[in-house]
């Protein structure tokens, strides 16, 4: 059942294909965000960022811990679409990678070379995250996903109280994204994701949040007009310069892309 279910990542996707997609929803452009950690894949999509204008900014993977990561950066940042980089904290065996020396030192490099930084954790790393943004006032950082809360479960503790910590630090964003593979795959309701959606806009408000689509990883629990129409039916009663901030302006303002 497992191999059936991840059927629809068993392919490759294209930036046609969510051009297509977007085109149906209204959206304008995307932020790609690294999957696999190597530079390779991060070259491949600054590449695609070159020919795709759909293609608004890359986050990209970078070796943080490694002693040429000043050369890297150097490089990869002299290509205008590197907006941020990422690496998947969350398959890390050690809860506390993000306080060792060395990626502390990388991470302190962004700054000086415009970049931002994605946070891609699970609740249990959310103290670790207050840590590190306490250590880098000046950086730049984004929850992915809201650190994927236990939507299956509707459990909130200790969730909510460790968002509402991160989110009183001024410099760190979140993206409404990932929620429908937290939830019943294909069997979700919208009103699973409401007390989430209200517990992070009570914590970062309308200038901090961001929509994200998690595509093509969405597709294991919902199609891309749906996870769109999720976080546009929560902002309905909400002015329309307030919806625009949340599906777009603020992603552009953070990322430090040209409108």
């Amino acid at each position: 059942m497992e191999g059936e279910a991840m059927a629809p990542l068993r392919r490759n996707y294209a930036p046609e294909d969510l051009q297509v997609l977007q085109k149906r929803t209204g959206m304008e452009g995307s932020v790609a965000v690294q999957a696999h950690q190597s530079l390779e894949e991060t070259r491949w999509l600054l590449e695609l960022s070159r020919e795709h204008p759909l293609i608004r900014g890359v986050v990209g993977w970078v070796d943080l811990r490694s002693p040429r990561v000043e050369e890297d950066l150097e490089r990869l940042s002299q290509h205008p679409d590197l907006v941020g980089v990422r690496h998947v904290i969350q398959d890390e065996p050690e809860d506390r990678f993000m306080m060792g020396p060395a990626f502390l030192e990388g991470l302190g490099k962004l700054h000086r070379h415009g970049l931002a930084y994605d946070l891609l954790l699970h609740p249990r790393h959310l103290p670790v995250a207050v840590e590190l943004v306490e250590r880098f006032p000046e950086q730049r950082f984004v929850l992915d996903h809201l650190a994927k809360p236990f939507i299956r479960q509707g459990a909130l503790s200790p969730w909510y109280r460790d968002l509402a910590r991160l989110a009183s630090h001024p410099q760190v964003f979140c993206k409404l994204s990932g929620m429908v593979t937290e939830a019943h795959w294909g069997q979700w309701r919208e009103r699973d994701f409401r007390p989430y959606l209200d517990i992070a806009w009570d914590a970062f408000g309308e200038d901090r949040l961001m929509f994200g689509s998690d595509w093509p990883v969405c597709l294991l629990s919902a199609s891309y007009p749906q996870v769109v129409d999720l976080v546009e039916s929560f902002l309905e009663n909400r002015p329309r310069a307030v919806r625009d901030k949340v599906m777009g302006g603020n992603a552009l303002a953070f990322y430090g892309i040209e409108a």
